[in-house]
C-alpha cells in the first residue's frame, strides 16, 4: 500500500471514531474538534517528507495546536489508528511511548517514563484502551487490549487484556467487555 493511501486510511479511522461518518462533510465538522485537528496534523507530518511544504506546514499547525489546547506529545509518536481525545487540556505523552488502535485519551492524561528502576522506561499501550481523566500511566509497562482505566488511577504495573483499572496504588479488576459503551465508533476492526 502506497504512503499517502496508508495516511488516507488511518485519517478515515480517525475521523470515524470522531463522527461516525466518513465524507467531506463528516472531516470539515470534525476540524472543528480540536481533538480531531491535533491528530489530523500528526497523521500529516509523519506522511510527509521534513522539508516539503506540507512538512513544514503541518509542524507548524501542529505546534500551534500543541500550546493553544494544552497538548503535549512529539510529532513522531507512535499512536495508533482511530485515536480519540476527548477533550483538550493537559495531556502529556512521551515520544516513545506506543499506543495501540481505538484508545480513547481523556485530559489531565500523563503517559510517561521513568528513567530508573527495574521499570526504567515507557508504556506500551494496547487496543481497545480506554484512559480517564488525570490518569498517570508511566514506566516499561505493557497495558493489554480491551481495558479501561479509571479517572485519577496510577498505573505503574502490567495491566492484563480485559481488565478494568482503578485507584491507587492501582487495583486490577477482570472484566470481559471493560470498554463496552466507551470506545465507540469502529470503522475497519481488522487489525
Amino acid at each position: 500500500m502506497e504512503k499517502f493511501e496508508v495516511m488516507l486510511s488511518i485519517v478515515k479511522e480517525d475521523l470515524y471514531r470522531y463522527t461516525g461518518e466518513i465524507s467531506y462533510k463528516a472531516f470539515k465538522q470534525a476540524l472543528k474538534i480540536p481533538g480531531f485537528k491535533f491528530t489530523f496534523a500528526l497523521r500529516k507530518i509523519q506522511h510527509s517528507k521534513k522539508l516539503s511544504f506540507s512538512g513544514i506546514y503541518y509542524r507548524l499547525l501542529f505546534q500551534r495546536y500543541m500550546y493553544r489546547y494544552g497538548f503535549q506529545m512529539p510529532n513522531f509518536t507512535k499512536i495508533g489508528k482511530g485515536f480519540y481525545i476527548g477533550h483538550f487540556g493537559n495531556i502529556v505523552i512521551n515520544g516513545k511511548a506506543v499506543i495501540g488502535n481505538w484508545c480513547n485519551i481523556s485530559q489531565g492524561v500523563t503517559i510517561g517514563e521513568t528513567f530508573r528502576g527495574p521499570k526504567k522506561g515507557t508504556p506500551r499501550i494496547g487496543n481497545e484502551v480506554w484512559i480517564g481523566t488525570n490518569s498517570v500511566i508511566v514506566g516499561n509497562i505493557k497495558i493489554g487490549s480491551n481495558v479501561m482505566i479509571a479517572p485519577l488511577t496510577f498505573v505503574n504495573i502490567d495491566i492484563p487484556d480485559n481488565s478494568l483499572v482503578i485507584g491507587n496504588p492501582c487495583q486490577i479488576i477482570p472484566k470481559s467487555n471493560a470498554t463496552e459503551g466507551y470506545i465507540n465508533n469502529i470503522y475497519n476492526k481488522k487489525v
